[in-house]
């Protein structure tokens, strides 16, 4: 391990910080700056010369900061010569921005992917993207991990009975077929329609949720307007328990109004993006995905494989 150096930017230092306690190493030195034009400046302060260079950082808000940030330490190790440069991306932002879904509209995720790769990044370290097409952006190696065996281990420990994993939306279908894999239990899905990006009018429940301790998975929750009428129409179906597990918390706007004043006994979510002071509250949970990353992390550093950490997601 001692050629392993690992960095982190100034979005996460609570997650770099465990990551590095799990790998049982020191964070390496380096000077982030904000000059009064509000420009970034980094200056490494270790040798990093034919080192294997991890550097950690979170897309989440201020997004644009982060991003330019990840992309000038990059720079920076490359220009250092560095000998290999790992971007550790625990939530990967724009990633929603995948598609050409409407006339005269970006690619963002595409152009976000492009930047970091001609930064100078040898290859790339996330987290539950939001569409896993994203991975094809990339022309340098990418390595997906997955939350779903850290939150299964946190719905183990509450010893729920009578569970039903439920789907937010068609979409997730997927993620929640794993869910209910794992935890062998029932599958339901809420089909939805979306009025608005931030609203949505509830249509159906798929599936028997009467009495039973339901489980939403996603991998977002912004506003929460979505998650909690989900919730507000599991609740009138006659669910006895709603847990969500919801991998990045965004909780952008209102968010925390609508957590406070919904049908949601529990959200859980990962520290793959820091919750500030203002953004706690009794009913969220935070599960750390610092070992996860520090295994990832030493897996690529030791070229081992890394599936063996999430498994076989695709049933």
């Amino acid at each position: 391990m001692e050629d392993l150096k690992l960095f982190g930017g100034t979005s996460d230092p609570l997650l770099v910080r465990d990551i590095a306690k799990h790998l049982k190493t020191n964070i390496s030195a380096i000077d982030i700056m904000r000059f009064p034009d509000g420009e970034i400046g980094v200056k490494i302060k270790e040798n990093v010369r034919g080192r294997d260079v991890f550097v950690v950082q979170s897309m989440c808000s201020p997004v644009n900061e982060n991003l330019m940030e990840l992309l000038i330490m990059i720079d920076a190790f490359r220009r250092a010569s560095a000998r290999r440069i790992t971007a550790v991306i625990p939530y990967f932002g724009y990633a929603r921005q995948d598609r050409k879904d409407q006339p005269r509209v970006p690619i963002t995720a595409k152009l976000v992917a492009n930047l970091i790769v001609n930064s100078g990044a040898s290859r790339v370290l996330t987290l539950d993207l939001h569409a896993g097409q994203v991975q094809g952006f990339f022309d340098i190696p990418l390595d997906h991990l997955y939350a779903i065996n850290d939150f299964v281990a946190f719905l183990r420990k509450m010893k729920l009975k009578n569970i039903t994993v439920v789907s937010p939306d068609v979409g997730g279908v997927k993620r929640a077929r794993s869910y209910a894999k794992r935890l062998e239990c029932g599958l339901a899905v809420i089909d939805k329609r979306r009025e608005s990006p931030t609203s949505t009018e509830v249509i159906n429940i798929l599936g028997d949720v009467k009495g039973k301790n339901c489980i939403m998975v996603d991998d977002i929750i912004a506003t929460g307007s979505s998650l909690v009428g989900a919730a507000r129409a599991l609740k009138k179906a006659g669910a006895k328990k709603i847990i969500a597990c919801i991998t990045h918390a965004v909780l952008c706007g209102n968010a925390l109004e609508n957590i406070s004043k919904s049908d949601l006994d529990i959200l859980a979510v990962t520290d793959s993006i820091p919750l500030s002071s203002e953004k706690r509250h009794p009913k969220i949970k935070v599960v750390s995905v610092a070992k996860l990353f520090s295994e990832a992390i030493k897996r690529i550093h030791w070229e081992k494989s890394i599936s063996v950490l999430f498994g076989d997601i695709k049933d």
